[in-house]
This record gives structure tokens, sequence and C-alpha cells, in this order.
């Protein structure tokens, strides 16, 4: 079954909205009112790996199923570690396992006290496929503690609207292929304040994400 995609949309200035690049297959249209949430006003040249938000924005609450099978409340169980916050599904061709892979050669770097602190949650813009066990398995493969969320698609669609991320339910074509959202932003919250501060776009390298997380272990800007 082929999988096709489109990204969602975030803002990366007052009056200007970046389109994200769509993954494999034959990708659908997007624009900047694809479902986003309120406009990240930033700080910084974009030449910058992570941009620091003016405004920065509150975790989403959201409940749902772990990798392992569990309940998982994102606000309660990440709060006072560092956390980053991607959406995205495991049949990504391209940009959903590069961001993973870069987090996990990045966080590999860490002391192993910093490395037990940060949270990494992979959260499923594809739940009905994305299973615990698919998660575990496609996650695990990268970092086995690497946290996946699954459940309700309008509860995980909200949330990631909340913080900027435009992605749509997913889509059976005609031909049986699947046309899939995702979001090509990760989102680094403090631990002081359990707040995203600052947001990575797609291309940021495993080299610049360890030279970062360090600072956002320490609630830091980079």
């Amino acid at each position: 079954m082929r999988t096709t995609v489109k990204t969602g949309a975030v803002a990366l200035a007052a009056a200007c909205a970046l389109l994200l690049t769509g993954c494999g297959g034959s990708s659908g249209s997007s624009d900047a009112s694809s479902g986003a949430g309120s406009l990240a006003q930033v700080q910084g040249g974009s030449d910058q790996p992570g941009t620091l938000l003016d405004t920065p924005f509150t975790k989403p609450q959201l409940q749902l199923t772990d990798n392992h099978g569990k309940p998982f409340d994102l606000v309660k169980q990440t709060a006072g570690h560092p956390t980053l916050l991607f959406f995205g599904y495991t049949h990504c061709p391209d940009v959903c396992p590069t961001t993973m892979s870069d987090l996990a050669l990045a966080k590999a770097k860490l002391p192993r006290a910093d490395q037990d602190k940060l949270r990494v949650v992979f959260v499923s813009s594809d739940p009905q496929r994305d299973t615990p066990a698919r998660l575990t398995e496609w996650l695990g493969a990268m970092d086995k503690s690497f946290i996946g969320l699954t459940g309700d698609f309008t509860a995980i669609q909200s949330a990631a609207r909340s913080v900027g991320v435009g992605i749509e339910a997913p889509v059976k074509e005609s031909d049986g292929s699947i046309s899939v959202t995702h979001g090509a932003e990760v989102l680094a919250f403090w631990p002081k304040d359990n707040k995203g501060h600052v947001l990575y776009m797609s291309g940021t390298t495993a080299e610049q994400f360890a030279h970062d997380l360090p600072k956002i272990i320490r609630s830091e800007a980079p």
C-alpha cells in the first residue's frame, strides 16, 4: 500500500506563514489555513536551527495510549522534564524517520544523567495503523526510551493545532493509497515551566540538535 503525505504549516513571523514540504508519493496541497493554531512569533534569524518563540506554547492537554498499551497523560507524565514533541506517522518515507533518527543520535551524545531527564514524544497522526505494537517496533529501532502515543484522532488533531501544527485525518484514495499529514516541527519544552520555547523545522541535523539539547535541558535559549 502506497502512502502519500501532506504536511501542516506553522507561522514563523507575524505576517509570514512558512509552508512545509511534502514527503513521499504524490502530495496534496497545503496552505497557511490548514488548521494551524496560534501564530508562532519568533526571535532570531531563520538561519538558526532552533527558533526561540516570543510567546511559548502551552503543553497540549493530551491523554492517549502509549506504545506499551498504557494510558499516558502528556502534561502530567512529562512535567518537569525537558520534552521534545513531534507529530508524525510510522509509514512516512522520509521526514518522520529522519527526524526521529536525528533526535536519537543527538540524545546518544548527552551524558547519561541528561539522557535520563529527556523525554522524546512521537504522537501519531495515523493512529489507526500506528498501534502500540507498531510504535514500539518502529521507535525501538531508533531509541527504546522514545515515547509513542496513539488514540483518538480528533484529540490528536486538536493538540497539534494548539501548538501550530496542522494535520488532517488520513484519507484512503481511490487507488488504495493512504494520504496522511504530519508536522515537520519539533517543539522543545523547557522543564522549568513545561512550555514550548524553541521550534525546530525539518532539516535540523543531529549535530544541531546535539548542540542545543544541553541548553534545552537547562531551560536556556539555544
